[in-house]
């Protein structure tokens, strides 16, 4: 049963499909301080924020297992994940288990001490935590990427006006 009611909807930022989910997701990370890589969801379906409360939900279309490799640990994300967020952490998390030896633990709070090169902790309904650097879980932007795109971008644009202006001349001579 989803925790997602009607009533929550109206009053708030719904986003659908995976690729503006994904930047709504990192965008609302990097607002409230947290790595950009901690939810590494795939087909995300809907995504929504209440700001006044701070109510947050993902859904995606399957339950998925990650690996942070940094840290050596598997995430396991269900269909649906939901959340109070605030500056530096989570509560109330809904959805989210990680992989302790043989057991599946679920995590409820997740808090972020002296971002961005603090610790992050992960805790349990029965105040159990673990604390890990949190560059494990930062995703480094591809800058020198968009830095190329750009420049190639400007580069066509160039080219195009250089052709428009030597088309004019031609014009002009006929």
């Amino acid at each position: 049963m989803s925790q997602v009611s009607a009533e929550i909807k109206a009053k708030s930022e719904v986003y659908h499909g995976d690729e503006l989910c994904q930047e709504k997701t990192k965008l609302l990370l990097k607002e409230v301080g947290l790595p950009n890589g901690l939810l590494p969801l795939k087909d995300i379906e809907e995504c929504g924020y209440e700001k006044e409360s701070g109510f947050v939900w993902l859904k995606q279309k399957k339950s998925i297992n990650h690996k942070f490799e940094k840290i050596g640990k598997l995430v396991s994300y269900a269909t649906e994940i939901t959340a109070y967020v605030e500056v530096g952490k989570i509560k109330k998390l809904t959805g989210v288990k990680a992989k302790e030896l043989l057991v599946w633990v679920t995590l409820c709070e997740i808090f972020v001490d002296d971002p961005p090169t603090g610790k992050i902790t992960f805790k349990t309904p029965s105040s159990l935590f673990r604390t890990f650097p949190v560059s494990a879980f930062v995703i480094e932007e591809p800058v020198k990427e968009l830095k190329n795109k750009e420049e190639n971008e400007e580069k066509e644009e160039e080219k195009q006006v250089k052709q428009v202006a030597n088309a004019a001349v031609e014009v002009q001579e006929v």
